[in-house]
């Protein structure tokens, strides 16, 4: 059976199971990478969207690990996730 491809937080299902794939960080903010790492968006680590905004790119209530934060659309686009299996 083939894996899914990853794709970008910022577009998962809200309340999905998922796993963190990679975190990268757009150019003109490369500091991003290391402060969601810090967040603990780390490769392997499970994660879900607990709520969005009004708005489809608006902000996102996500859980990762025990603990929960508010990200900006643009960070969520930073974390590649599939859905996470078991």
């Amino acid at each position: 059976m083939l894996e899914p491809l990853p794709s970008s937080l910022a577009v998962a299902p809200t309340g999905q199971a998922l796993t963190v794939q990679q975190v990268s960080a757009p150019g003109h903010s490369p500091e991003w990478a290391a402060w969601l790492s810090d967040l603990g968006f780390l490769p392997g680590e499970a994660v879900r969207i607990l709520r969005r905004g009004a708005q489809r790119t608006g902000n996102l209530v996500v859980r990762v690990g025990q603990s929960t934060f508010a990200l900006r659309h643009a960070e969520a686009e930073c974390i590649a996730v599939t859905p996470r299996h078991g």
